[in-house]
């Protein structure tokens, strides 16, 4: 092989979501796009909301093309970075700084940049199954180790009592995903405040801190009488990775940013290595699109089409007999495999047109994710194939 070995696995592997998200391609051109129930990729099934295009053609009639289109600081525009942190200073009681913001391309490019700033090659990352699949790569790509503490399937929340022995002196940055990816479960501020405690108790014995990526692109999708808590109000040492691709549907136009926390220890040194990962990564964010969130930063997601579908399909599969868990936020149902041999469960909803990932690329093996983020008609389409599925697993089962 010439290519790294780090990057055997990943190439090897690839992605699970985006090798379904194909497949559901290949199969609709068989059977009819009609036919096929993609609930594979977490791809906003609603448009950008309508003050995004009017934002864009504002900026482009209106601004300097030059200053649109060029460079700036590597950091991002400084008045987009400044209405970022004074909107999270009006909506959470917080004290970010222009200099506290940078923008990035997207949230994966701003957990690169974290990675790669904080991670020698060998040093471990915790993530807490079940966990967005994807992390793993991340690490492996900046050299480092992930280690997953297993899920606590009784409720979800954050596995503390498994935490302390997963942590060593090579542990440097633990990600928290809230709400979560795949289960919808928010993590209570309860939860946090005993993972802080942890994180404490463990910087005690091995002799340095540890910091948290809060990464948040689901954060305006919570349901119910729902409370999602603000990560920095309960963890010392967080940097908040946001970004717009759920929120304001932009998936594709890839805009986000790195909150820092300024109560973190060693703040200017991370403040100051972030500026210099963010530009060898990625030079700067998309110009348009820093300028085009900054005209919508108090929009919000359709929930209310989200919400419908999230209780139609609950509601659906549980009247068959599927575990699931009831999302609290996100957009994805969680569900248990009815029958032990979950790629069997997995493979049988393929042969029913339903495209379910496997959960053990999130850590979580015996589950499923559906991604909900659809039409409503596709919803219902859905159901007669469910239907069949569940049947199939009850003869399965005998």
């Amino acid at each position: 092989m010439v290519i790294a070995k780090r990057m055997e696995p990943l190439v090897a592997g690839s992605s699970v979501i985006r090798k379904l998200f194909e497949e559901g391609k290949e199969l609709a051109k068989e059977v009819g796009a009609e036919n096929v129930y993609d609930y594979s990729l977490g791809n906003p099934s609603v448009p950008a909301p309508d003050a995004v295009k009017a934002s864009i053609i504002k900026i482009l009639e209106n601004e300097d093309p030059l200053y649109v289109h060029g460079y700036m600081s590597n950091s991002g525009y400084e008045e987009v970075r400044q209405a970022v942190a004074d909107n999270l200073n009006e909506r959470f009681g917080s004290e970010y700084k222009l200099d506290d913001i940078i923008m990035t391309v997207g949230a994966a490019s701003g957990i690169n940049d974290i990675l790669d700033i904080f991670l020698d090659y060998g040093d471990e990352v915790i993530a807490f199954a079940p966990f967005f699949g994807e992390y793993r790569n991340y690490v492996i790509t900046a050299g480092g180790i992930l280690k997953a503490v297993p899920a606590d399937t009784k409720t979800f929340q954050i596995n503390i009592d498994a935490l302390d022995e997963v942590i060593t002196e090579k542990t440097k940055l633990i990600i928290v995903n809230n709400p979560n990816n795949p289960t919808g479960v928010i993590y209570s501020g309860e939860t946090l405040d005993k993972l802080q405690a942890a994180l404490e108790k463990a910087e005690a014995r091995i002799g340095h801190p540890l910091y948290v990526i809060s990464d948040e692109p689901y954060r305006e999708l919570v349901y119910d009488d729902n409370v999602l808590p603000f990560m920095p109000d309960h963890i010392r040492n967080c940097l908040i990775v946001y970004s717009f691709s759920k929120s304001l549907s932009l998936p594709g136009e890839r805009i986000g940013y790195i909150a820092i926390s300024p109560k973190m220890d060693y703040y200017e040194e991370v403040k100051a290595g972030l500026v210099v990962t963010n530009r060898v990564g990625s030079v700067n964010a998309p110009s348009l699109m820093q300028l085009v969130i900054k005209e919508c930063l108090n929009e919000r997601p359709q929930i209310k089409i989200y919400d419908q579908n999230r209780k139609m399909l609950y509601e659906k599969l549980t009247s068959l007999g599927f575990e699931c868990l009831r999302p609290q936020g996100a957009f994805y149902l969680f569900v248990k495999s009815p029958i032990d041999d979950y790629e069997a469960f997995v493979n049988e909803g393929k042969k029913q047109h339903i495209l379910m990932v496997d959960a053990s690329s999130f850590g979580c093996p015996g589950y499923v994710r559906l991604a909900y983020c659809v039409s409503p008609e596709m919803i219902q389409r859905s159901f007669p194939a469910f239907e069949r599925l569940a049947e199939t697993c009850r003869a399965l089962k005998g």
